[in-house]
């Protein structure tokens, strides 16, 4: 008996254990990125959000908005190729910048930091925002741009931090932290969602909750923006006569082949004889030199037979005299 209700407490231990370490997993991995519906104050963030000098680069589609302030990193990156997806998805990011408040005395902001965030809710330039992105926080010293000391403009500056304060109020019910950036939107269904994007695996779950494609994959029921236009089919080409053997593939079909064109008038034939090639005189070849032989390989000559003399006789010469000589 002691010994089973040592087994069940180890049991049950290693459940828990097991429950736990599921539970955490699901939680790190992918609860905590999921995307918060906001069931309270609902209709005072909408008018607020609407109500907000945003920035925007066009006009339509699923309006997404974007706030945080210029030195959060996160802030810059979502910014990037983030954005541009969103974009691609049929999304329009309405991006609201404000610059922080000073903390327990110590400033958070540079004066060209609240110099450029006054301009921006005043004028709503685009490309100044763009600009002022594209340069790193420590280099922008907001050239053209006039001070947020006076007292119109450090309002203007005020009313940014007072904005994300009053955001950062409103989301406390539903859970949300104030951290940034902070990305709101409505779903298809119109439910008001938000999401602290500081981390990047929430950033997925923002983009398919919003139906937006994802980077390099194609949304089948929606045709890619740079889709080039269809060409007609060609016209299919007459059908050939087939062989009519089992099996027998068709013979193809050929260009006829013209021969080549005869010249009108044959060249006529020269009149002069063509002169004769010189010739080489005939240089007689060497006569090849007689190669030593042995005394016992050399070639016996044959014997030579004399004619026998004759026996008819022979009258004896005469003396003949000439006038100074006597021959015989």
């Amino acid at each position: 008996m002691r010994r089973l209700i040592v087994w069940t407490v180890l049991a049950a231990i290693v459940g828990l254990a097991l429950a736990a370490g599921g539970y955490w997993a699901y939680w790190s991995m992918y609860a905590r990125f999921q995307p918060v519906t906001i069931t309270e104050n609902q209709a005072e963030i909408q008018r607020l959000l609407d109500a907000s000098p945003y920035l925007s680069a066009e006009r339509g589609g699923t309006p997404v908005w974007i706030v945080g302030y210029r030195d959060s990193a996160a802030f810059q990156t979502y910014l990037g190729a983030e954005a541009d997806l969103l974009r691609a998805g049929g999304v329009e990011p309405r991006v609201i910048v404000f610059a922080r408040p000073d903390r327990d005395g110590v400033t958070q902001s540079t004066g060209a930091e609240r110099a450029t965030v006054a301009e921006l809710w005043l004028s709503r330039d685009w490309s100044l925002f763009q600009r002022w992105m594209a340069t790193p926080p420590d280099r922008w010293t907001a050239p053209g741009l006039p001070s947020a000391d006076n007292l119109t403009r450090r309002a203007v500056v005020e009313g940014g931090r007072d904005l994300a304060d009053r955001l950062t109020t409103l989301l406390a019910p539903s859970g949300i932290r104030a951290r940034w950036p902070l990305v709101l939107w409505r779903d298809p269904q119109g439910f008001l969602k938000a999401c602290a994007c500081v981390e990047r695996g929430s950033w997925k779950f923002v983009r398919d909750d919003l139906d937006a494609s994802e980077p390099g994959v194609e949304n089948p029921e929606t045709p890619p923006l740079s889709a080039a236009p269809v060409s007609p089919p060609a016209p299919a080409a007459p059908p050939v006569a087939a062989d009519d053997g089992p099996g027998a593939m068709p013979y193809p079909q050929l260009e006829e082949i013209l021969p080549a064109p005869q010249p009108r008038y044959a060249p006529a034939a020269p009149d002069v004889a063509p002169a004769p090639a010189p010739q080489t005189p005939a240089v007689p070849a060497p006569a090849p030199r007689p190669q030593p032989t042995s005394p016992a390989a050399r070639p016996v000559p044959p014997a030579t037979t004399r004619p026998a003399p004759s026996t008819t006789s022979r009258r004896p010469p005469e003396a003949r005299r000439d006038e100074e000589t006597t021959f015989f």
